[in-house]
């Protein structure tokens, strides 16, 4: 008989992974690399804001745009403080100053790396006085907005509705922008084209009266045409209606497809 022998099996130790090990020390430098730069933008004061540059207010006080803008740029960062510039919301800071300044018609809030704030707004320039049905009397713009309380001898043109001014809230619209712009045509071409001053208008519904400084009304209908209005106003002033006539002269009304006067 053949003898046979037999081998014992070699048992091999099982190494670790060397890609594994790397990978174990890539993922903990990334780690503490992410964590260096979470730190350094939110925390590093290098990106802090430092300055807040504010242009284009004329009435509005500099330092009090300012104010509101400081006290929107600290912020909490895992429970820390921090100033950074990335954490600045600036369309928020936009709305803030659009609600607290009624006299601000548009802001531009931007970023300027790595410290600085800059807001440029744009204030609202009054066109008219409204007053509404009752004693108190608000700057209007030419969108309808109110922005500012005012006297009705200011020397601007009076608007007066049936609305309430004690209802009004500053930075509201209190007469829709398309009346507003009929308003100040008409104004314009009385004055420049026919030489009549007006000191009041007032809206009703889609009438439209206006005082003359001379004492006596015009009625004009908002939703005809008012180039033909204001043309027949003319005609009827040149051969119906003498400057002797006019003295004593209570309304001429244009609403209708003949000229009524009385």
């Amino acid at each position: 008989m053949i003898n046979k022998r037999y081998r014992k099996p070699h048992q091999y130790k099982k190494r670790k992974s060397i890609f594994h090990a790397k990978f174990l020390v890539f993922g903990f430098l990334l780690v503490l690399f992410s964590g260096a730069v979470f730190y350094g933008l939110f925390f590093w004061k290098v990106f802090w804001v430092e300055k807040v540059v504010v242009s284009g207010e004329e009435k509005i006080s500099q330092e009090d745009i300012k104010f509101l803008v400081d006290g929107k740029l600290e912020n909490k960062t895992l429970f820390l403080d921090t100033k950074s510039i990335f954490k600045v919301d600036t369309d928020q800071i936009k709305d803030d100053i659009l609600t607290t300044f009624p006299q601000v018609a548009s802001a531009e809030v931007r970023k300027s790396f790595f410290d600085t704030v800059n807001v440029e707004i744009t204030e609202r320039s009054a066109v008219a006085v409204w007053c509404g049905g009752g004693e108190k009397c608000f700057l209007l713009d030419e969108k309808g907005v109110i922005f500012e309380e005012a006297s009705k001898d200011a020397e601007l043109l009076l608007i007066e509705t049936n609305q309430s001014p004690e209802e009004a809230v500053l930075g509201s619209m209190v007469v829709p922008q398309e009346k507003v712009s009929q308003v100040l045509t008409i104004q314009f071409k009385l004055n420049n084209l026919i030489q009549i001053p007006v000191t009041t208008a007032k809206i009703l519904d889609e009438r439209l009266d206006v005082l003359t400084r001379e004492g006596w009304t015009i009625r004009f209908n908002l939703k005809g045409d008012l180039d033909w209005q204001i043309t027949e106003l003319k005609l009827a002033l040149e051969k119906q209606i003498s400057p002797e006539k006019r003295r004593g002269l209570e309304y001429i009304d244009l609403r209708f497809s003949r000229v009524y006067y009385k």
